[in-house]
């Protein structure tokens, strides 16, 4: 910011009994002052365009990107609090854990090379272990992978060949499984997907000839368009809906497992 400052006092400035300057020297000091006015014209010019600068950078757009989410995060996007039911009806190719017909769903929108999904995937094998067993609770999982991910749209495509292969069963036992491997962060190596289905007992040849057609690349992007219809910006980003009230508890981030006992207990008791 420019400030106005007071002119500096010259040092020929006149006084009550000062003598003026002989003829002579006037060249010499025209000469020292135009000497001066050029370094004070480099830093006045320096001192505008530090300025420019800063109001650009303070005026720069926040890019709209999706993230990786950690609760504590700053500067997402918020998410509705109440979204379209038809946005999260249950369809016939979803992927549930749990009693399809509980009241409460967990609709998880999810990345698996995002270091928060990795985190909030053993929160919520814990929380299907406190509200699953019972019936009271289900979980929904839905692709959302990260443009900062690449891996993680082919690890999609993966799961539902094992899908494909095994059932809803082979489904979770390879989602599991991928997350325990992973660095997370696009750090899995690529040939370790169809590795994993031998892992978890799927015919290898058959999972990779699965995997190399790109069957299901429309079927991770109809996910992902979905979480964004949604309002995802970012993962994971969960939905904790009690079908019969039409509660809608919005779960942004890896919350740990206090927080979101508590949100279902909520939702369960609406």
């Amino acid at each position: 910011m420019e400030e106005k400052q007071n002119a500096p006092h010259s040092p020929h400035e006149s006084h009550e009994n000062a003598v003026a300057p002989h003829p002579s020297h006037r060249a010499d000091i025209k000469k020292k002052d135009d000497n001066l006015s050029i370094p004070i014209a480099i830093v006045f010019a320096g001192i505008l365009i530090a300025g420019a600068i800063i109001f650009t950078n303070n005026s720069a757009p926040v890019s709209s990107a999706p993230l990786a989410v950690d609760p504590a995060s700053q500067g997402v996007a918020p998410v509705p609090k109440d979204v379209d039911v038809d946005l999260l009806a249950l369809r016939a190719d979803d992927h549930i854990q749990g009693n399809p017909n509980a009241d409460v769903v967990i609709i998880e929108y999810s990345d698996t090379e995002c270091p928060f999904c990795k985190r909030f995937h053993d929160t919520m094998v814990e929380v299907m272990k406190k509200y699953g067993n019972s019936g009271q609770v289900a979980w929904v999982y839905r692709y959302f992978p990260l443009d900062m991910h690449p891996r993680a749209k082919k690890e999609a495509e993966g799961l539902e060949c094992a899908f494909e292969l095994g059932g809803n069963d082979a489904f979770w036992k390879y989602a599991d499984k991928i997350f325990e491997i992973t660095p997370a962060n696009n750090g899995l190596d690529v040939a370790m997907i169809p590795k994993i289905a031998g892992m978890v007992g799927l015919d290898v040849p058959k999972f990779t000839q699965c995997l190399d057609s790109g069957k299901y690349t429309a079927r991770v992007q109809r996910d992902f368009v979905n979480g964004a219809n949604v309002g995802v910006r970012g993962t994971p980003y969960s939905i904790i809906w009690n079908r019969k009230t039409g509660k809608q508890i919005p779960v942004n981030g890896a919350y740990p497992i206090e927080n979101l006992t508590q949100m279902i207990d909520q939702a369960i008791g609406s």
